[in-house]
């Protein structure tokens, strides 16, 4: 069996930025037993299948660990390479999860919008494990799919050095760290060691929650955002209550296939 794959270079203009993502189309699904070996074979934070259905798509995500309900980043991969390699026609792609329901993404110009459901979270203690793993205390701590660490300033985020090994024994898929931002609304990094991903470049999902915090915080709408990994990755950002709308743009690294 043959299987179509590109590597996307997902919320940058330029390869060697933003965050790669392994995409494979297929014409129906494989068993998820072979999903997550070509993940762990890939060896990149997602990998990410879809397969067409009528008018939309159907989509799943895959770590080299696990099957996650939702992944940012693959999905403008994903939207890349339908718009561009397999020259999709309409302005608006839909896709569909079976694990966070429908997800839209539109084209204006070489900017890919992603409307994606907000997930706000609400303040809690820190759990076992937090501060010791990040090694700097929080102002706050929001519980949403992931935990999101505050902190008071940029340099705060900078300097965080993670304990990986402490950081996989707190209960959550992921962790954010973000605070106010010098040349953009808010900064942020994720980590994820529990799902293989110690820290990921740029994460979109992460935004759903990022967002409607710090819309509320700055009272402000429509926001810039840099995720300040290695890499780093710049996301255009906009709260609209139940969704929130996350932009950006993506560079194709490699294309061929793969040989199961």
């Amino acid at each position: 069996m043959k299987i179509p794959i590109y590597q996307v270079d997902a919320f940058t203009s330029e390869v060697f930025g933003g965050n790669p993502a392994a995409v494979c189309p297929l014409n129906k699904w494989l068993d998820k037993d072979i999903m997550q070996k070509i993940a762990m074979e890939n060896n990149l934070s997602e990998t990410v299948f879809f397969v067409p259905k009528d008018d939309t798509f159907e989509i799943r995500w895959f770590t080299p660990k696990v099957e996650i309900n939702l992944a940012g980043h693959p999905t403008l991969a994903a939207a890349w390479v339908i718009y561009n390699e397999l020259k999709y026609q309409k302005p608006v792609i839909r896709f569909k999860s079976p694990l966070s329901g429908e997800l839209i993404i539109e084209k204006d110009q070489n900017l890919l919008i992603m409307d994606f459901p907000s997930n706000e979270g609400k303040v809690i203690p820190a759990p076992e494990y937090l501060m010791d793993g990040l090694g700097a205390e929080p102002v706050e701590v929001i519980q949403s799919r992931d935990l999101l660490a505050i902190y008071k300033n940029q340099q705060e985020i900078e300097k965080i050095k993670p304990n990986f090994g402490i950081l996989e024994k707190v209960e959550t898929f992921g962790i954010i760290i973000s605070a106010q931002g010098e040349d953009c609304d808010f900064v942020s990094r994720f980590f994820a060691p529990r799902a293989g991903i110690n820290e990921d470049p740029v994460t979109g999902s992460a935004h759903t929650t990022l967002i409607p915090y710090w819309s509320s915080k700055l009272q402000k709408k429509k926001l810039e955002a840099i995720q300040l990994s290695e890499r780093k990755g710049k996301l255009t950002c906009e709260y609209q209550g139940a969704r929130v709308k996350i932009a950006g743009t993506a560079k194709l690294f490699m294309k061929g296939e793969i040989f199961i």
